[in-house]
């Protein structure tokens, strides 16, 4: 393949996809600037931080996904982002996400992102707080409380407190029925 295919296979990926340097967008494809009700010239240049629902989730995602990135190298969940422009400005959605650092021993420092538009699946129902934004998409993991405690460096009883307020906004009779509903929407 030349450079003009690798451009093109970029460009016309299935998902989304931006290169990173520092946290901030070098290039994206664009299903990222569909996704995200964007412009590549409104992309390009900027922080993530944009396309977090709050300046406090950019920055919890950082320090968690820093150390994951320096042992393995890639990482991937799902999270709460939120569209940009257009239409739908503002509006949260679920987004899987998956990166790769390109120095392992730097994980900010370059990277490849891809993002996956969950909303089809995984629709956004109760409006929810930052934190519970977080905690839920640590349960939809698996994680038990003490797992997401660590994860959130939260207390496991703080996690508690936000399963339970998750399950009295979903009307959830148990975890289980709450990540059903979580992934239903």
């Amino acid at each position: 393949m030349n450079d003009f295919d690798y451009r093109l296979a970029f460009e016309m990926a299935p998902v989304g996809l931006a290169l990173s340097r520092n946290r901030t967008m070098v290039d994206c494809n664009r299903h990222l600037c569909d996704m995200f009700g964007a412009h590549r010239e409104q992309l390009v240049g900027q922080s993530f931080q944009l396309l977090y629902p709050t300046v406090q989730e950019f920055e919890r995602a950082g320090a968690r996904i820093a150390p994951l990135l320096n042992r393995h190298g890639t990482y991937a969940d799902d999270r709460i982002m939120k569209r940009l422009d257009g239409p739908h400005k503002g509006q949260p959605f679920w987004c899987h996400v998956t990166g790769r650092a390109l120095n392992q021993a730097a994980p900010h420092e370059a990277g490849i992102w891809s993002f996956e538009d969950l909303s089809a699946r995984r629709p956004m129902k109760a409006e929810l707080t930052a934190r519970e934004r977080e905690v839920a998409a640590q349960l939809m993991g698996g994680l038990s409380s003490k797992e997401i405690g660590r994860a959130l460096s939260i207390s496991h009883r703080t996690v508690e407190i936000y399963r339970a307020k998750l399950m009295r906004k979903y009307a959830a009779s148990n975890t289980g029925d709450l990540v059903h509903k979580l992934m239903s929407g």
